[in-house]
């Protein structure tokens, strides 16, 4: 049996597999607080209105966050990590943080059009790191995300 050296770290790379029914699971459930919320924005009383639209923004922009760091996560266990993954991992939340500052309508607009632009992003990136069979899932969460955040601003 073999150890690696102190202070040396292994990092065993492998070509992603389609999501698991796990992740797909965790997926469909994420898209719930955008459904909830969009929906909650149309029928919340006036004294909730503007809580529910601010907190459908800010949980745009959480999960906006999130499909930007997954760009750092391919980047780590390459050796020379192109420049771009981590660049653009961070994009998306500097955006959706902008977003949230802005006035419901707007920002929820803005997350929209963020989700979008970050799934166009990843038809590109995930190919070149291997994990092309993530996309459809991302599709379908996209769109749920993206109309959404489309119904929510049209409430507000």
């Amino acid at each position: 049996m073999t150890f690696p050296e102190p202070g040396i770290t292994t990092l065993s790379v492998s070509t992603p597999h389609p999501p698991s029914p796990v992740a797909l699971g965790l997926g469909y459930l994420a898209v719930l607080p955008f459904v909830v919320g969009a929906l909650l924005v149309w029928v919340a009383g006036a004294g909730w209105h503007a809580t529910v639209s601010q907190a459908l923004s800010a949980y745009a922009a959480v999960v906006i966050s999130f499909i930007g760091a997954i760009h750092w996560g391919f980047a780590f266990p390459q050796s020379t990590p192109a420049p771009r993954l981590f660049v653009w991992g961070v994009v998306p939340s500097l955006v959706a943080w902008v977003a949230v500052l802005q006035a419901p309508r707007i920002g929820l607009l803005i997350h929209a059009a963020m989700l979008v632009t970050c799934y166009l992003v990843d038809r590109v990136a995930y190919p070149r790191q291997d994990a092309a069979a993530w996309l459809p899932l991302r599709l379908r969460l996209t769109l749920f995300a993206t109309v959404s955040c489309l119904v929510g601003a049209a409430g507000s």
